[in-house]
């Protein structure tokens, strides 16, 4: 018979009855490391200096009884919730009717009599494996109601990135067309670089929020996090400084994962400041990979020797804007950015950490058997100019003026509107070519994509350039790539406008 450990919590005083319950336990295959106590005080001592198992209580002691080590356990509860689960069960040589219903609504699981203990045995398996079962539930539940939240949380911020981005698309035009109209010794130009670096410090945050949410665009291809990990490792010491080491564990048969290169880097980036901040008076920094034992997921572990977080904080950790640094010192979105990415690049992230010993975190990515890619790292082209019509299809009308602006000043023809409706009655209207339709995913009256193939089907001709500042709205865009089809995120600059455009109509030239 195989034994199995039970940590009991024997409210007893006497000898003899103590040892026969111990020893019935022992002939079910239990192997009990117990403690007796026999008082108020003893009880909430065993109670809070170590875990058990079980409570089995006798129903009269002197001075003490089952009903008053129930209401102990209670109020340890309220300040301990791990003891919720905690079985507490009668052994009593008498108990009356009565009184054992009065025990059982009062909180005990079972009573048993001294004169049967065969029951004993049989009924502590059963309260073990539903206390477990308790403690399963209520952890699933917990995951469920912090998914749930997270979820909210990921809408929200995603929502405030859509109309932010809209904002810094008027911000980031206006100040690109006023510099054009500013020669380059002009001393307000450092006012439009002002401008416009805030701007894009704005864009940065906003980018932040829609990797929480879910909602970046990636660009995954198949690669080595070994190689990541060392053409980042030169940054990462200087970001880290002197006084943090750091340690690099690479595995030689590490399997490949498909992860856009730019955010995991940025997830590397974000835990290894996030550990630097962890360790003010120096520390060791390691970064490992690894193949899990199924074979199935590559993992990159990145642990510190740092302070730790104490269980109520690394219940936050994710959720944007939460932040333990001091006022000005930290936005609060470098974890909730790195929940983010992996769970759009189809992983998982654990978090252990001990308060005073350190943190580690343990990102699980999907492995392929693919072969590594190399990424199209193209340099930008220069923003050229056109003499091609343009349907622009924007509802938020200073980012219309904005674009219209830009466009007409390089030369192309533009046809702006407000509504799709709007955009389908001036594409009818209209006896030239439209060569390009530049257009919001979503309009008030249909999306994007349904305008598309409306105007398509009597301009097959007409290529797509789609906009968006929330960019979850590319799921509607699904089936919609290839040459003629693009993909344009706000907030975006002039120059960037125009390179996006002419890469359109130049696939199309094509």
């Amino acid at each position: 018979m195989t034994e199995r450990a039970l940590r009991l919590l024997l409210v007893e005083d006497s000898d003899l009855d103590a040892r026969i319950i111990l020893r019935e336990l022992r002939r079910a295959g239990f192997q009990p490391k117990h403690a007796r106590v026999t008082t108020e005080a003893q009880l909430r001592d065993a109670l809070r200096r170590e875990t058990w198992d079980v409570v089995l209580s006798d129903h009269a002691l002197p001075g003490f009884s089952a009903t008053l080590a129930l209401a102990v356990l209670d109020d340890e509860r309220s300040r301990r919730p791990e003891l919720a689960d905690l079985p507490f069960m009668i052994v009593s040589g008498t108990i009356g009717e009565e009184t054992a219903v009065e025990a059982m609504r009062c909180g005990a699981r079972d009573y048993i009599l001294k004169d049967k203990l065969g029951r004993l045995a049989p009924a502590v398996e059963r309260e073990l494996g539903e206390a477990a079962a308790r403690r399963e539930r209520r952890r699933l539940e917990e995951r469920l109601g912090q998914a749930q939240k997270m979820e909210c949380i990921g809408r929200l911020a995603g929502g405030v990135a859509h109309d932010f981005n809209n904002l810094l698309t008027c911000v980031v035009g206006y100040g690109g067309l006023l510099g054009k109209r500013l020669t380059d010794d002009d001393p307000r130009q450092r006012y439009v670089e002002g401008l416009l670096e805030a701007a894009e410090h704005g864009a940065a945050l906003t980018r932040q929020l829609l990797a929480f949410s879910r909602r970046q665009p990636l660009t995954p291809v198949v690669a080595s996090l070994n190689e990541l990990v060392a053409d980042t490792e030169k940054f990462l010491r200087r970001l880290i400084g002197e006084d943090v080491q750091l340690v690099s564990r690479l595995a030689p048969d590490l399997g490949n994962a498909r992860v856009d290169l730019a955010q995991m880097q940025q997830v590397l980036i974000n835990l290894a400041i996030n550990a630097r901040d962890a360790m003010p008076g120096g520390g060791v920094l390691t970064i490992a990979t690894a193949n899990a034992v199924d074979a199935a997921q590559v993992t990159l572990t990145i642990a510190d020797t740092g302070t730790g977080m104490e269980p109520e904080v690394m219940a936050h950790i994710y959720e944007p804007f939460f932040t333990t640094k001091e006022g000005g010192k930290g936005t609060g979105l470098g974890l909730s950015t790195v929940y983010g990415i992996v769970q759009q690049s189809g992983g998982t992230i654990a978090c252990a950490s001990v308060v005073g010993q350190g943190t580690t975190f343990v990102v699980s990515l999907p492995r392929v058997a693919a072969a590594i890619t190399r990424a199209d790292l193209r340099l930008p082209g220069r923003a050229e100019g056109g003499s091609e019509t343009v349907l622009l299809v924007e509802d938020e009308e200073r980012v219309r003026q904005i674009a219209t602006e830009v466009l007409e000043r390089v030369g192309y023809r533009v046809l702006p509107e407000g509504s799709a409706a709007a955009a389908l009655a001036r594409a009818r209207a209209h006896h030239g070519r439209i060569e390009l339709l530049l257009t919001d995913v979503v309009l008030p009256d249909m999306n994007g994509r349904e305008l598309a193939e409306r105007l398509r089907a009597a301009r097959p001709d007409s290529r797509v350039l789609y906009t968006s500042g929330y960019t979850d709205e590319i799921k509607i865009l699904t089936g919609q790539t290839g040459p003629g089809t693009l993909f344009l995120p706000k907030p975006y600059d002039p120059p960037t406008l125009l390179r996006s455009v002419r890469e359109v109509l130049a696939a199309r030239a094509s």
